[in-house]
């Protein structure tokens, strides 16, 4: 018999970031890539990005116990010019050379309007959202995308899957509103989301998820894995979903991250590597000054205008306003750091394990 799973709790930012610095610790990260990688899976969570936060531990310990994840990676700047760079990360998760890739792209840009930096030999970066918002603090644009480790995306007419779901994040800043963040899977969705779905005992919606025959999946349990990964067998759809509903233009996107994410960086393409264990994973990052177009400050000014038009359009339900790409996240910060963040029975359970097996305390079941 089964035993009994933990309630859904919720936690604070805080105890979250607690828990996620003292795990890491006890796995032996290197003290200076701690405050990225905490800092930027909290910030996911609170902003509703549930599949990329702390759920994604699990993954993280199987990784490590496997040899995947080097805990004190040497990351350094192997080749560089005035608008570009190329960052080796070390074997190490992707959060800490990510922020310095999206930093030194930044500091680039300021002085040559636009500046790319690449990221070699690094591993899962969290939500790609999360670097591309930190061009948008400093007044410039943000991109950012990864060639997503594991092959889950199956291509158009194919019977198995070849890419991650390789996500695409751009971000644009503001004056008056919020930034406008488009942060986004290349696959109909994330495979977090089949995680989230398997944890809470949902079913899948239809179009999210094939089988080797295509056919369609709905319950979550069949294909997850248990770990974060998807099942032997069976794939994601691409953007789109169906043939018939342009699927090949989400294959084509997914195709796209992977060239700017693998081949310009040097980093494996997924579905050639023929050694797992030495799990390579690519990311790349853009920066661009909008004032190397316009005048300092019209671009944020017309940004906002039509930020500010999209919202008041008449909606098809009154009950549902329109909302521009940002705007859930932006919802979902505000109710967590007041409310809480919740934390699925399963998942309890998943990090209370992996508390148990690094030998530190378990803090979440203390609530808020």
């Amino acid at each position: 018999m089964n035993a009994p799973t933990a309630a859904e709790t919720t936690v604070s930012a805080d105890l979250l970031r607690e828990q996620l610095t003292t795990i890491l610790e006890a796995w032996g990260m290197s003290a200076e890539t701690i405050p990225p990688t905490v800092d930027i899976m909290v910030e996911t969570d609170l902003r509703g990005i549930d599949s990329h936060g702390i759920a994604m531990l699990p993954l993280y310990a199987e990784m490590r116990r496997r040899g995947k994840i080097a805990m004190r990676p040497v990351i350094e700047v192997v080749r560089e010019s005035p608008v570009t760079a190329l960052i080796d990360g070390g074997g190490g998760l992707g959060h800490a050379p990510s922020a310095d890739a999206m930093r030194l792209a930044i500091q680039k840009a300021k002085a040559a309007g636009l500046a790319a930096v690449t990221v070699r030999n690094s591993n899962h970066f969290g939500a790609a959202g999360a670097y591309a918002m930190m061009a948008t603090a400093e007044g410039l644009i943000g991109i950012a995308m990864t060639n997503a480790g594991g092959r889950s995306i199956v291509p158009t007419r194919a019977r198995e899957p070849v890419f991650g779901t390789n996500p695409i994040a751009f971000a644009a800043p503001t004056r008056d509103n919020l930034p406008f963040v488009l942060d986004m899977a290349t696959s109909t969705v994330a495979v977090g989301k089949v995680k989230l779905a398997a944890y809470a005992g949902k079913p899948l919606p239809s179009g999210w998820v094939v089988d080797a025959d295509g056919v369609e999946v709905t319950v979550a349990a069949d294909a997850f894995d248990g770990t974060g990964r998807l099942a032997r067998g069976f794939g994601m759809t691409p953007l789109g979903g169906l043939a018939d509903l342009s699927s090949h233009k989400g294959y084509g996107l997914a195709a796209m991250v992977e060239v700017l994410c693998g081949m310009l960086p040097g980093a494996p393409f997924i579905a050639a590597m023929v050694e797992p264990a030495k799990h390579q994973t690519g990311h790349f990052f853009l920066a661009l000054d909008p004032n190397a177009f316009r005048d300092e400050g019209e671009f944020q000014d017309e940004l906002d205008a039509m930020i500010d038009h999209l919202r008041a359009l008449e909606p098809t339900d009154p009950e549902l306003p329109v909302l521009v790409h940002g705007d859930p996240e932006n919802i979902a910060r505000e109710e967590r750091l007041a409310d809480g963040i919740p934390i699925p029975g399963m998942l309890a359970d998943a990090l209370a394990d992996i508390c148990r097996q690094a030998n530190v305390e378990y803090l979440l079941d203390q609530g808020r």
